[in-house]
């Protein structure tokens, strides 16, 4: 059985402008020891999906299950979330200096968390504290302990965030986006100290992240979300070099490449729907250069997309046509053209339009 089993999960936030579908229907497992990447543009529904798990959408309306270890998190209240945040499940947030109470110094914030769920003396979780950012890389803990976060820069803000989320040796580790505010050295610091720390106490880690460059030597497996919906589901190695859904490409596209010096950069063309008036069909349509007429009236599912299953995508294109290779990119426009060619042509069926898709695209 798996760390982490979460199922067909729902988000929605009640607004005056009407419902806000931040999560619609992920689902995904993990391992213990292993990392899962999730991955997607700003408002994809990264972070509310892992804060949901956490107890932190208050005011949300959440439907699904979410079983950690056997229980499901959904079905929890408060004191049990307290028993579970820290302990089982950490998170390490976006912004450190937010994180942080400015008002109280970095060692004492630790402690703190310590004592909230273990039963030991200050001096016992003092002590703790400062083996901890010893760890994290923090030079000359026994004196840092007890200066302030405005005293510490964002990367070492940052690594005491990830000495606090470790305290307690958790099964499960969620980082949002931890890396995003620090410069590259840094960045790649923080990455390698993960790992290493993954390494050595055989934490799951759910790493969230828009950029695909972050997770390349970190994930086991990448979710890709769009729109509040799972876009397409693979090992790392598989999304890397046989990704299939358009939206997947596109962010691969996007990456700056030293081998591509002097290029310019292909962003995604246009900008993430509202997720309070979604576009019919394939949310990603609208700014899909491959969309057929089926994409506009037709929601896709994950569907398998190489033999043995576990690479998934909901795309309509044929499930053959992965890969960033520019042969490919010509046999998706055929698909593409060949789709909206047979669409038009009255009194044809959908199994006829599938049919006559994948002759297209061959």
């Amino acid at each position: 059985m798996s760390l982490l089993e979460v199922s067909d999960l729902h988000v929605s936030f009640r607004t005056s402008d009407g419902d806000v579908q931040a999560v619609r229907g992920v689902s995904f497992e993990l391992e213990a020891g292993r990392t899962l990447g999730i991955v997607g543009e700003s408002g994809s529904g990264k972070s509310v999906c892992t804060q949901t798990l956490l107890g932190l959408t208050t005011g949300a309306r959440v439907r699904g299950i979410a079983r950690f270890e056997g229980e499901d998190l959904l079905a929890m209240g408060e004191p049990e979330f307290r028993r579970i945040r820290g302990a089982k499940i950490a998170a390490i947030f976006q912004d450190p200096l937010s994180s942080l109470h400015p008002l109280y110094k970095v060692g004492w914030q630790i402690v703190e968390m310590i004592r909230a769920h273990e039963a030991v003396s200050k001096a016992v979780a003092r002590r703790r504290a400062i083996d901890l950012l010893g760890q994290v890389g923090i030079p000359h803990p026994a004196q840092r302990v007890d200066d302030y976060p405005h005293q510490f820069s964002g990367g070492m803000r940052q690594r005491a965030l990830i000495a606090m989320a470790l305290a307690l040796e958790p099964q499960l580790v969620i980082a949002d986006e931890p890396t995003t505010a620090l410069d590259a050295t840094v960045q790649a610091q923080i990455l390698d100290l993960l790992l290493r720390l993954q390494q050595e106490n055989g934490m799951a880690l759910i790493m969230i992240t828009h950029d695909l460059g972050v997770i390349a030597g970190l994930a086991d497996d990448v979710l890709v979300m769009y729109a509040g919906r799972a876009a397409e589901r693979a090992d790392r190695r598989g999304l890397y070099y046989r990704a299939h859904h358009p939206y997947t490409n596109g962010l691969l596209e996007s990456i700056p490449s030293s081998s591509a010096a002097g290029t310019r950069l292909r962003p995604i063309a246009g900008q993430p729907p509202s997720l309070i008036r979604l576009p019919s069909g394939c949310a990603f349509h609208p700014r899909c250069e491959f969309a057929m007429d089926r994409c506009r009236t037709e929601q896709p599912d994950l569907a398998p997309v190489d033999d043995g299953g576990r690479h998934t995508s909901a795309c309509w294109l044929p499930g053959h046509l992965v890969g960033t290779t520019e042969e490919m990119k010509q046999a998706r426009q055929d698909a593409s053209a060949a789709g909206r060619a047979v669409e038009r042509v009255p009194g044809q069926g959908s199994a006829t339009k599938d049919a006559a898709v994948e002759e297209g695209a061959a």
